[in-house]
């Protein structure tokens, strides 16, 4: 067949470094963050069953996993803590002497150069499992900002180095900006979980920390996966109330959204890829459906060409050596 084509698209396609050469899409280990689970007790690494590879640590367990992730090269960690007991205004959230709260201590003595993150909500820490105080059957809103700033405050005074606030109630950025000025932690930023759905990909991480509520769901403050311009109402509202760096979570189903928002803001942009979109990858890979190192690899980039500057992902370990040999990157 004789064609004429000036423009062949296959040749920048030839071989793997020109591949990489001309590729548009790069990430390194300085964007990942792992998610860790902290829990009461001592000599404690326990398996969570529906996170097959991930682990609730002990406090004075906890220094084995910092150090793995040091080591590998990630360079930030999220802490989520799971108290002893519970109680209806989750106190352990804020409690001086509380497991997250402690656990941030270790991480600073352990691994000073690691990167520590604090969720910040009540979830973990109260009876019935919502995310906020509750009048009734509902949640108070108004009533939860003074616990998430005093929440915020705590992690910040045991060595956190940036707060960010999940629980998704209307002006929590705000009160925490103002309760951190406060008391001395203005250089103390905020990464909000700006864009959070109500998903169905959270059930394994709320059998992790054992954060289900005890009654309804949380749809009356996450958002509604329908909505697209619910998305950027939110983001630029938490930008404007101070937001030093916006989330979008999840991450796999929400590209169009991590896209969207990054080209209406000027903030830096994290993804977090979670809990099933963790556990969904290990259960194909166990039964032999896909590869799951490859997978992770995609899916990663996924978050990356969409616009993300942060991938939050319970996968940190595997990423940054698949960095290492070359496979991402």
């Amino acid at each position: 067949m004789d064609l004429e084509m000036i423009r062949r698209p296959r040749r920048l396609r030839k071989n793997q470094v020109l591949r990489k050469m001309v590729r548009e899409t790069r990430v390194d280990k300085s964007s990942l963050v792992y998610p860790m689970f902290v829990i009461e007790g001592t000599n404690i690494k326990e398996e969570i069953p529906s996170m097959a590879g991930q682990f609730r640590y002990s406090v004075d367990r906890m220094e084995e996993k910092l150090i793995e992730l040091s080591d590998a090269g990630v360079p930030g960690v999220m802490l989520f803590g799971i108290p002893a007991s519970k109680d209806e205004v989750g106190s352990g959230a804020y409690a001086q002497d509380g497991v997250v709260q402690r656990a941030f201590c270790k991480a600073k003595e352990a691994c000073p150069d690691l990167y520590r993150i604090g969720d910040v909500c009540l979830c973990e820490y109260t009876s019935h499992g919502h995310c906020g105080l509750l009048r009734g059957q509902e949640v108070d809103n108004d009533g939860t900002l003074e616990l998430l700033a005093k929440t915020a405050l705590s992690q910040a005074q045991a060595g956190a180095d940036m707060v960010a606030p999940s629980d998704m109630m209307d002006g929590r950025v705000a009160a925490i900006r103002r309760r951190l000025d406060q008391e001395g932690y203005a250089d103390i930023p905020i990464m909000s979980y700006a864009v959070k759905f109500a998903s169905s990909f959270y059930g394994p991480f709320r059998d992790a920390a054992g954060s289900a509520p005890a009654f309804g769901d949380r749809k009356s403050y996450q958002m509604d996966y329908h909505n697209r311009r619910e998305a950027w109402k939110e983001a630029l509202l938490d930008a404007e109330e101070g937001a030093d760096i916006l989330m979008v979570k999840p991450a796999m189903a929400y590209g169009d959204l991590i896209r969207e928002i990054r080209d209406r803001t000027n903030l830096p942009l994290a993804a977090y890829s979670v809990s099933g979109e963790y556990s969904m990858v290990k259960a194909a890979a166990q039964a032999g459906i896909l590869d799951e190192t490859k997978v992770l690899c995609e899916m990663a980039v996924s978050a990356y060409r969409a616009g993300a500057d942060i991938y939050i992902t319970y996968f940190a370990k595997e990423l940054a050596e698949c960095m290492d040999r070359g496979i991402i990157g």
